[in-house]
């Protein structure tokens, strides 16, 4: 009997080799491309710290969180399952509190091209993780929703929103249509092909959260969170 009990705490020691669930957050900044590289490193350095800021007042903290991986102009944000932290909480406090923050710091820099804007995806799935990071089918979803045309589009018009968000249509269905955030201004307007299959997303623009917080002041040092390799997944 201990000899089978003793197999049984072996067998349960292994890790799983399997994929876990995630909740996928990606943010993008509008028009990095046209800026010098100066200009890229201060608008990177206040874009990690407004997430730094919007995580706090969102209630997320780096027990969380993986380890935020670094796209350049962009973050790939990976969150684990906590009660919490739902999904709701992050179309509800996150989105648009970080909306409040971005229209915040807009208001109060005096040099145009450091104004930020922001595409916004949020999605959920299975994703899976190797010594360079995260990777598969979902985050490649996320990463195709938040370049669609049609939300790069949607922000370029949308002149008074700093922030435009796109939702999969799995978290519209699991979240949004049941009424656990207000489901007013979801736009079905998303198509993208991932793969040999068709994904769909909704288009939103949210209403900042006002913070009162004084605009992000770039930092030379570490973030509040550490970074991880870049996804394969976000070249593809």
């Amino acid at each position: 009997m201990s000899g089978h009990l003793a197999a049984v705490r072996a067998i349960g020691a292994q890790p799983f080799a399997g994929p876990v669930y995630r909740s996928i957050v990606v943010v993008d900044l509008e028009g990095s491309t046209k800026r010098g590289n100066m200009v890229k490193g201060q608008l990177r350095r206040v874009m990690y710290e407004l997430l730094d800021q919007a995580f706090l007042a969102a209630g997320i903290g780096p027990g969380h969180l993986e380890e935020l991986a670094d796209r350049g102009d962009g973050v790939l944000i990976l969150i684990r399952p906590h009660d919490d932290v739902p999904k709701a909480a992050l179309l509800g406090r996150l989105i648009p509190v970080l909306a409040g923050l971005l229209a915040e710091h807009n208001a109060a820099v005096t040099r145009p091209e450091l104004e930020l804007r922001m595409r916004a995806v949020v999605h959920a799935g299975e994703v899976h993780e190797d010594d360079r990071g995260f990777y598969g089918d979902d985050l490649d979803v996320a990463f195709r929703l938040v370049n669609a045309p049609a939300v790069k589009r949607a922000l370029r018009e949308a002149a008074s929103s700093p922030l435009v968000l796109v939702v999969s249509e799995e978290i519209f269905s699991a979240v949004v249509r049941h009424g656990y955030v207000a489901a007013d201004g979801y736009e079905p307007s998303v198509r993208v092909r991932v793969g040999e299959r068709l994904r769909r997303g909704r288009v939103h623009i949210p209403v900042p959260t006002a913070t009162g917080r004084p605009a992000a002041i770039p930092r030379p040092r570490g973030l509040l969170l550490p970074l991880a390799p870049l996804s394969i997944s976000a070249l593809s």
